[in-house]
């Protein structure tokens, strides 16, 4: 496979991988509720989407930094809600 058609696989992972976080972005603001995403996974998820985009960075890869990038403000927001709809809760 020449390195055009390897990209492609690259930046078609990168929408999917990244679009999958679209609707629970969505279904939180809807609903001003994220008591059913659980904070560690959140966290530790965000942690692993930053050494994605370190590593990504350091080769030069631009299907990992652009979807890790989308990926990690997507989940940004989710981990800011969970935690203002908490505090608005109680």
């Amino acid at each position: 496979m020449t390195s055009v058609n390897i990209e492609f696989f690259g930046y078609f992972a990168a929408i999917l991988t990244t679009a999958a976080f679209l609707p629970q972005l969505i279904k939180t603001l809807k609903t001003k509720k994220a008591e059913d995403v659980s904070l560690i996974t959140l966290i530790m998820f965000i942690f692993g989407v930053c050494s994605w985009i370190i590593y990504g960075y350091k080769i030069s890869s631009s299907p990992i930094l652009i979807a890790n990038i989308i990926t990690f403000i997507l989940n940004l927001f989710i981990l800011i809600s969970k935690i203002y709809y908490s505090k608005n809760i109680r």
